[in-house]
């Protein structure tokens, strides 16, 4: 059988023989999303099963909607975490700031490190970075099953739920025939499509719909209407009893506009800003953009976070980089990737 990740899968199996006798620390983002908790939940059901002593650390709980995928894996918080004899193996981080301060100051040195995106850093001992990938999921899917390792039907649901959420349920660019195989596969193994599109696009909240109504009635048309640009004011989850958590998915409103090349969502807090990015062609390679907010990602979708920053200098600043990046596109090589 033809492997998945020809390059990558001997130098997994190898640095899983490393892992043996010792516990493990399932490394995630801030604000994970399906690829972040379904990859930690299939990664640590798969040690798990080797016999390890597993859990999760995430800076962030558990999304509602992505609850549904834990099952009986333990995730924890930083703050009174004892890292102490934990090897940190991190999923889906671009680079060891995501995971938050905390988490880089318990682990100084990770150990591993499985992700997908355009900007990673090889930050870790043993990595494992695909950017042609869509998922982070999808390249743990393949380092599964080429080396033969035992995916059951919970490990299925979270590496399926990972593909199908990084793939826009499988409409973005980085969809390729290899998801398809994959998710083929895993449903093979248990993964229920149902259930995944129910829990994951299918139980919204009120307050949810109220804030995606205010988003949508601030969406700005620029830059001759190929950039749309949507607002969060500061206090918006307090008036529609929502969290930010509750902005998933929210951003895709603002390329999906006929027209449009280029699209935003910026999030105003109390002690900067948040903004996250999204293209319908790669050639715009928005990871450079975010890049000169010291954020990062991918080609089609990038995001950044600048603390201390007002809405009034952000703004312009964020049109000029978007405006230069229509005039001039800098895709070229790996720029397919969402």
């Amino acid at each position: 059988m033809e492997r998945f990740y020809p390059a990558l899968s001997p130098r997994f199996a190898a640095f899983l023989d490393q892992l043996a006798g010792r516990q493990i620390a399932v490394v995630g983002h801030a604000r994970p999303d399906g690829d972040c908790i379904g990859s930690q939940v299939a990664l640590a059901r798969v040690l798990r099963a080797r016999g390890l002593d597993v859990v999760c650390l995430n800076p962030d709980p558990v999304p509602r909607r992505l609850q549904f995928l834990v099952g009986d894996v333990p995730f924890l918080r930083p703050a009174g975490f004892a890292a102490d004899g934990h090897l940190a193996v991190y999923v889906d981080c671009a680079d060891p700031d995501r995971p938050g301060q905390v988490v880089k100051a318990q682990f100084p040195a990770p150990f591993g490190n499985v992700d997908h995106h355009l900007s990673s850093a090889g930050f870790a001992r043993h990595n494992f970075v695909d950017p042609t990938s869509a998922a982070t999921a999808e390249i743990l899917a393949g380092l599964f099953f080429d080396n033969g390792l035992p995916v059951d039907p919970g490990t299925a649901q979270g590496l399926y739920a990972g593909i199908l959420t990084d793939t826009g349920q499988f409409r973005f660019n980085s969809t390729s025939r290899r998801c398809f195989l994959l998710a083929a596969e895993l449903l093979a193994r248990g993964a229920n499509p149902t259930q995944a599109g129910y829990e994951l696009y299918e139980r919204e909240s009120l307050g949810k719909l109220q804030l995606l109504q205010r988003f949508l009635a601030s969406l700005k048309l620029e830059c001759g209407g190929r950039v749309c640009i949507g607002l969060l004011p500061d206090g918006v989850y307090a008036a529609t009893g929502t969290s930010p958590e509750d902005t998933e998915g929210m951003v895709d409103y603002t390329r999906a506009i006929d027209g449009v090349d280029i699209g935003a969502l910026i999030e105003v807090r109390p002690d900067g800003i948040k903004a996250s990015l999204r293209s319908k062609d790669p050639v715009y390679r928005l990871d450079l953009v975010a890049g000169q907010f010291n954020g990062g990602g991918h080609a089609c979708a990038a995001g950044l976070t600048l603390q201390g920053a007002r809405l009034d200098t952000f703004y312009p600043r964020l049109l000029a980089a978007l405006e230069q990046q229509l005039r001039s596109p800098r895709g070229g090589e790996g720029a397919s990737i969402t």
